[in-house]
């Protein structure tokens, strides 16, 4: 016994974080490293013979593929105009309930909702929304004379739709993020301000904003990374349609994977996207340590 209790004694340091340890490495590094390794060889569980290894090829293969180049862009454009219309509408709101009024605590009530809503039904309810003959967004446009729109069923606005559906689940997000970052905010600047005789504009560009910028890339940071793994709702609403407008990185390595059987591919896909996430992750939060006092 007490040989074992000096052992556990000597090795706490080891034991305690183990488990965590043992956690990590099943659900995280190892499905990395397995889609790695996937990634060199040509594997198509179709197929009666085991994969063999093909270096790059499948990276090159899917480099040069036209429809890969496409997805890539729409991805990062997708990525870009929900995480732009987020920050920007998120800050704005944020600023609006930082301010004292009646009513406050119920208007941030209604704002979580959202939140609350998954992505898959959040698609749903947009998808009925959408819809070009019977949606009540055609309805409105139709009663005040304009234009009707085919949403997520025209080439030319699915994507535009789509951020729309993304920056209405997601907003609230940014605004908690930089309305925890305006609470922490020290007063003395915004008294010396005042005091030297500073208007509302004049505060907010010179004072307010550079203050909370540090929290703002933070937000930024957090939905871009999201934003680019956007699956649910493009699956839902448009499945990458019509004629692949909407089609990301995600839903083409989905195809590759589970329609087309070349895990191969997909995984050079994925293995290639998570690269692209981790610089873009990297590099947001060198920008952040830019901004920090």
């Amino acid at each position: 016994m007490a040989g074992k209790s000096g052992f556990l004694e000597r090795n706490l340091k080891y034991i305690f974080p183990l488990p965590a340890v043992i956690f990590i490495f099943l659900l995280m590094i190892f499905p990395i490293a397995y889609m790695l390794f996937m990634s060199f060889t040509n594997w198509n569980v179709t197929s009666v013979t085991p994969g063999r290894f093909v270096g790059f090829q499948n990276y090159a293969g899917v480099l040069g593929y036209p429809r890969f180049q496409a997805a890539f862009f729409r991805t990062f454009v997708f990525t870009f105009g929900a995480v732009i219309a987020q920050t920007i509408l998120g800050t704005i709101i944020a600023l609006i309930l930082h301010r004292k009024f009646k009513g406050k605590n119920i208007l941030k009530l209604i704002m979580l909702l959202p939140l609350v809503v998954t992505p898959v039904v959040t698609g749903i309810a947009f998808q009925l929304l959408f819809d070009p003959a019977s949606g009540f967004l055609n309805f409105v446009l139709s009663s005040l004379g304009l234009p009707q729109s085919g949403w997520v069923t025209d080439a030319r606005t699915v994507i535009p739709s789509l951020i729309l559906v993304d920056t209405w689940q997601w907003t609230p997000l940014i605004s908690l993020i930089v309305l925890a970052g305006l609470s922490g905010l020290p007063p003395e600047p915004f008294e010396s301000a005042k005091v030297d005789g500073a208007n509302s504009a004049q505060t907010f560009f010179r004072v307010t904003l550079p203050m909370i910028t540090p929290t703002i890339i933070t937000a930024v940071a957090l939905r871009s990374v999201a934003a680019l793994r956007t699956y649910d709702i493009i699956a839902v609403m448009t499945k990458g349609g019509p004629d692949f407008a909407s089609e990301t990185i995600n839903t083409l390595a989905f195809q590759f994977s589970f329609v087309f059987r070349y895990h191969g591919q997909s995984s050079a896909m994925l293995v290639i996207f998570f690269f692209i996430i981790l610089f873009c992750g990297i590099g947001i939060t060198r920008l952040r340590k830019n901004f920090e006092v």
